[in-house]
């Protein structure tokens, strides 16, 4: 058999009293990162996006599906409209 190393001796600990009393102050401060910037959240639009308001009368802003009826409003893409709820989709004109 080959000869074995004797074990080292184990380091004693630091007692108890020299740590942080808080979790707070274990953890360390945070720096700012550089070329991170905060996320902007985005606003809902809501219904107040689907409708336009002129002096008393009331317009739609966008079309309604052909396929599901009034009530269903397509979304405006770049270049087409799209019904989110049975996928229609209508190309706009150039």
């Amino acid at each position: 058999m080959p000869p074995t190393k004797p074990a080292a001796p184990k380091k004693e600990e630091p007692p108890a009293a020299a740590a942080p009393a808080s979790a707070e102050a274990a953890a360390p401060a945070k720096k700012a990162e550089k070329g991170k910037k905060p996320k902007k959240h985005k606003e809902e639009k809501g219904v107040k996006a689907m409708y336009k308001v002129e002096g008393d009368k009331l317009s739609r802003a966008r079309p309604t599906c052909e396929r599901c009826g009034p009530g269903y409003f397509m979304a405006d893409h770049h270049s087409r409209y799209t019904c989110g709820h049975c996928g229609f989709t209508r190309y706009k004109q150039k």
